[in-house]
């Protein structure tokens, strides 16, 4: 049976998709008559067309382990899909949530974008976060799936896609959307994924640019130098904590070392 829907899959993916970096290529006006072109041929052939062609990505670390490959060498592609048949046929035999070991990410994102905060897509944007126990967070994230692939969240075009971490001791549900700096875009997709999920109303929501994300180990980095420096001056610093304490840690020891070159 298994294997059946296995052959299915591959045989819709084959029929009616395209390669992501070909997509990642094409202008708007292109990716949109592409589009057209896309739904039209499922359309006859009796399918039932998304709106966007979707992509699962999965992540898996090793507790403890560290490794020289980026985190990006280690996004793997699961499948792509751009019909109702076949997301069904790639989400029945995903694992849930409740099996998937820990630490592991799971990444449904548009066709073309890939799941890093430095794709052109994602980095003027940021992320919703809501954080769940591991018992229910498989029914929060079908739904946030179901949401997303049936483009029922407002302001739709500025979505990117969703994240699913298992971790330890929580599951995490992330949104990524485009653009961090429309407050009237975020705040709606704020609200329009409690509705869908219907969140009740202890659970919150913390959003985060993601150029924060991307500005910290800059900062934590540059601290670091700075420490070095000055211990080299003759001043000890802690390392550590002012790498914790980022940039504004990074700023004072900045003006303290230019003092200390200077005299």
């Amino acid at each position: 049976m298994e294997s059946i829907a296995n052959t299915n899959n591959k045989e819709i993916e084959t029929k009616f998709s395209s390669t992501a970096n070909a997509q990642s290529l094409l202008d708007p006006s292109s990716t949109a008559a592409a589009d057209r072109e896309r739904h039209a041929r499922d359309l006859n052939s009796g399918f039932h067309p998304l709106k966007h062609k979707f992509v699962f990505w999965y992540t898996r670390r090793t507790p403890g382990v560290r490794t020289q490959t980026s985190y990006e060498d280690n996004i793997k592609k699961i499948v792509e899909f751009s019909t109702v048949e076949a997301f069904w046929v790639c989400y029945c035999h995903l694992a849930q949530p409740y099996g998937m070991p820990s630490p592991t990410d799971l990444h449904l994102f548009k066709e073309g974008i890939r799941p890093l905060w430095e794709d052109s897509a994602n980095s003027s944007g940021g992320k919703w976060i809501i954080r769940f126990k591991k018992t229910i967070s498989g029914r929060f994230w079908e739904d946030l799936v179901l949401a997303l692939v049936g483009d029922q969240l407002d302001y739709g075009d500025n979505i990117c896609g969703a994240v699913l971490s298992i971790r330890f001791n929580e599951d995490i549900l992330s949104v990524w959307n485009r653009n961090a700096s429309d407050h009237n875009a975020v705040m709606a997709l704020r609200d329009s994924i409690k509705r869908h999920l219907r969140l009740p109303h202890s659970y919150v929501m913390e959003y985060k640019p993601h150029d924060a994300s991307l500005l910290l180990p800059i900062a934590k980095t540059e601290a670091a130098l700075q420490g070095n420096l000055l211990t080299n001056c003759g001043f000890r610093t802690q390392t550590t904590a002012t790498m914790e304490i980022g940039v504004l840690s990074y700023e004072f020891h900045s003006e303290l070392a230019e003092k200390t070159i200077c005299s």
